[in-house]
This record gives structure tokens, sequence and C-alpha cells, in this order.
């Protein structure tokens, strides 16, 4: 399997939502923070959280291009 070349473009858009999302949650300052006092269950619920709204925001996007596509044709 070949290793595919990551686009930096699409890493900082990513990092952008993902601090946005946390913002909205209002977890923004524990995104930012450094974390190495937090115990690891803190961390797995800051992570999961802010990943879990991250999938659902893209899944939404994309059901959102979907919808647009299928316009277009």
């Amino acid at each position: 399997m070949s290793k595919q070349a990551i686009n930096p473009n699409a890493v900082k858009a990513l990092n952008q939502m993902k601090y946005e999302i946390a913002n909205e949650l209002g977890i923004g300052n524990n995104i930012t923070n450094d974390k190495s006092d937090l115990s690891s269950g803190k961390n797995v619920f800051y992570g999961g959280y802010v990943g879990g709204a991250m999938t659902k925001k893209l899944v939404e996007m994309g059901e959102q291009m979907l919808i647009d596509k299928n316009k277009k044709d």
C-alpha cells in the first residue's frame, strides 16, 4: 500500500474546525492549554467530546455535498 501525502490545507482546515467546535462546546481553553496535569480520564473526555462533534459536523457536510451534487445532476 502506498503512503499518500497529506494535504497541508486539509490539515489546517480540520484543526481550525476542531478549535471552532471546542469553542462552541465551551471547552476551547482546554484544547490549547497544556494537559500534562490532567488525568487520562479528563483527556479522553475532552478528546472524545470534540472528536465526536467533529465527526458529526463532517457527516453533515458530506450529506450536504451529496444533496448539492444530486441537485446538479
